[in-house]
């Protein structure tokens, strides 16, 4: 089914709140069942999660060829399955190997998965007017935290952190799947440079490119240095701080 710009975003929206819900913002809630359960200490559960952090990073650049190449519908249909795995692995683990090769496997979807690879998939869909198709993934994606850390609450209290773990997986290919599948299929681009184009409007001076890639490079990791932690930990300061659970998971989720 061929979707117009507003079912795009939709549906693209809507599927990374699910990629986000059930994989950045997951460790927050359940890091202290799995590690009790497991008998392991909770900050072994955040070092598992930040070595899906820089597995996601490494293949960054392989996931973003892949989209040039393919088209971003079944780079994130693929990452649905990953997504699927990786959260029943999870949900199967039974000590800190199986534990740190599910997050492996996360890892993988994250980095071929979240906003990044989306971003790039409606770059090659609409190329520069993709902008505000962009602003508005975000602006549903951004309440990836508000839906993920109740439900991941409700559902660890019903059906253990184990449980939760495979609804997440399940979420991903009942909703996560199809709405992936439901985007348009990519176009081959029509802006190439052409030969009377001269190679010194093509690139900055390598100094001043090396410069602003240090610069930017930088902040980005400042940036998610803190967003990550806060997203990893925002409810357990908050309950170490004397709110309840409920007001933690209400308070982090506004």
């Amino acid at each position: 089914m061929a979707l117009g710009r507003p079912g795009t975003v939709a549906a693209l929206g809507t599927a990374q709140t699910l990629a986000w819900a059930s994989t950045y913002y997951l460790p927050a809630m359940l890091a202290a069942p799995m590690a009790k359960d497991l008998g392991v200490s909770t900050p072994t559960v955040f070092a598992a999660f930040s070595l899906a952090l820089i597995v996601s990073a490494l293949l960054g650049p392989k996931a973003g060829a892949a989209i040039d190449r393919l088209g971003g519908r079944p780079v994130l249909m693929g990452t649905s399955l990953v997504f699927a795995a990786g959260l029943a692995a999870l949900g199967m683990a039974q000590g800190p190997v199986s534990l740190f090769a599910a997050w492996v496997v996360l890892g993988i979807g994250m980095g071929s998965g979240l906003y990044e690879a989306a971003f790039a998939a409606l770059v090659c869909l609409y190329g520069k007017d993709s902008r505000t198709t962009i602003t508005g993934i975000t602006l549903i994606a951004g309440f990836a935290s508000t839906v993920g850390w109740p439900l991941s609450t409700f559902l660890e209290a019903q059906l253990g952190w184990r449980g939760a773990c495979f609804v997440w997986a399940g979420l991903h290919l009942v909703l996560g799947l199809p709405l992936n599948a439901m985007l348009p299929k990519a176009q081959p681009s029509e802006e190439t440079p052409t030969a009377e184009t001269p190679n010194h409007a093509l690139a900055p001076e390598p100094a001043s490119s090396m410069r602003a890639m240090l610069a930017l490079s930088f902040v980005f990791a400042a940036t998610w240095f803190i967003s990550t932690a806060m997203a990893a930990h925002l409810p357990r300061l908050l309950q170490a701080a004397g709110v309840s659970l409920a007001g933690a998971v209400l308070v982090g989720a506004l």
